[in-house]
């Protein structure tokens, strides 16, 4: 794949962050951008929830709201692909500027607030593909939705048949009392929920469901959030959403915009949280890992730390495409360097392995 982003990288970046993101959109959609033919590793493939996924970099939620280029972000060589988040019913988000580039420090704040097109031209797009790859979909609610479990119910089942997995969007902090269903008794009822719907959607292989949290949690709302995921069913957990807390060194300026701040600052917090929410499900059920994510070292923590999958978004910013490619390289390679013969048997594996009473091994 021919990396054109040297080039084209600093003049998006010369345009206002979202003007950027859509002219880049616009790319994508008219089939300009690279494709990477090369074939994955086999060391980097998996089978997660009956799904076979090739590699596991994944493409964050946000950057495709509307499902409008998955296919093309999966011919740049993702393992899979997220789109939304969306919400039932069209919404224009929080007025404008909304989005804040941090070069220096490789980050993003963003209070866009679940701008998106909503479930009918969603549902659409997503019915018109050729289902070739994984794509999931990322499920937020209306910000004038007084009952949250109605619209999450409402996408899970206008969804269901057309994604390989669902992701249920608690943890974005642009969109008030959201972060507020993340508590025991809310979070119990919404998932309730939300695995009815699912049920209810009448696919033979219901698709996977997944809970995405938030890096901001207090310790008892960490364990709150394991107990009540693994109580429910859910097939696992996506960790983790981007922050409201501002680490030292960004430019005081952008620092006191509100918003959810992403990119490599996030990186320390949300792989700290990653491993808490590892030993607190006992390596249970899948893992996402996201947050922070610029190079394969980063890439390879979160794998050790109990990751299964990967996603990034901001790092795309900076880096581009070709970042992809790089990220699987150095995967292997560093899989190899500590001896191991596939991705799989790396997860977890800061975790010290024990054994239990019945002579069976797990990681705590």
């Amino acid at each position: 794949m021919i990396d054109l982003y040297p080039v084209a990288g600093p003049l998006l970046r010369a345009l206002d962050p979202e003007r950027a993101h859509d002219v880049t959109i616009r790319l994508l959609r008219s089939g300009l951008a690279p494709a990477d033919r090369s074939a994955d590793e086999p060391m980097l493939a998996q089978r997660l929830w009956g799904l076979d996924f090739p590699n596991p970099v994944g493409l964050a939620a946000g950057f495709d709201k509307n499902a409008v280029v998955p296919d093309a972000m999966l011919r740049l060589g993702f393992g899979f692909v997220e789109v939304g988040s969306v919400t039932p019913r069209p919404q224009p988000g929080n007025p404008r500027p909304r989005v804040f580039r941090l070069p220096e420090q490789r980050a993003l704040i963003n209070r866009y607030g679940f701008n998106n097109d909503g479930l009918d031209a969603v549902e659409a797009r997503l019915r018109a593909r050729a289902r070739r790859g994984i794509v999931g979909a990322n499920i937020g609610k209306n910000k004038d939705t007084a009952d949250a479990a109605d619209d999450y119910a409402a996408g899970i089942a206008r969804l269901a048949p057309l994604v390989d997995y669902l992701v249920v969007n608690v943890s974005s902090p642009n969109t008030p009392g959201l972060r507020a269903l993340q508590g025991r008794a809310p979070l119990a009822a919404l998932l309730g929920r939300a695995m009815e719907a699912r049920a209810r959607a009448g696919s033979d292989r219901p698709p996977p469901l997944l809970l995405k949290i938030a890096p901001d949690l207090t310790p008892e709302d960490e364990a709150d959030v394991a107990e009540v995921a693994l109580a429910s069913g859910i097939d696992g957990l996506v960790v983790s959403n981007t922050t409201v807390a501002r680490p030292a060194g960004l430019p005081p300026g952008i620092a006191r915009e509100a918003g959810g701040l992403s990119g490599a600052p996030l990186m320390e917090a949300s792989t700290g949280l990653l491993a808490r929410m590892y030993r607190l499900t006992g390596g249970r059920m899948p893992l996402v890992g996201v947050g922070g994510i610029s190079s394969a070292e980063d890439a390879y923590a979160k794998l050790r730390a109990g990751a299964s999958l990967l996603q990034l978004y901001t790092a795309l910013v900076y880096r581009g495409p070709a970042l992809v490619a790089e990220l699987k390289r150095g995967l292997v390679r560093l899989l190899r360097a500590d001896g191991f013969a596939r991705l799989a048997d790396a997860v977890g594996a800061d975790h010290v392995r024990i054994a239990d009473p019945v002579g069976a091994d797990h990681r705590s």
